[in-house]
């Protein structure tokens, strides 16, 4: 094999490697747009006493949301136009 065609196979199986990091780490921008998604609190509305959010390992880390699929980066202090208040 060819030392071109290694280098070409070893840069594939990088990229592939990479794909779930990516795809892990994500935003759903297009949604957090539409939802007017910010990370601070309007008044005392936020993500961590809505009943959407889905906490993080503890109570300060970002935590995901059941509107936006696939997205770990939501802020307990943001807020959405979707807020509903946790029963």
């Amino acid at each position: 094999m060819d030392q071109s065609r290694r280098n070409m196979l070893k840069l594939g199986g990088v990229a592939l490697a990479m794909i779930p990091v990516v795809a892990f780490a994500a935003k759903n921008d297009a949604m957090r747009s539409s939802m007017k998604y910010k990370d601070t609190p309007e008044g005392d509305k936020n993500c961590a006493n809505c009943m959407q959010f889905v906490p993080g390992k503890t109570a300060a880390d970002a935590g995901g949301c059941k509107i936006f699929p696939g997205d770990t980066e939501v802020s307990p202090k943001g807020y959405c136009v979707a807020w509903a208040k946790k029963a």
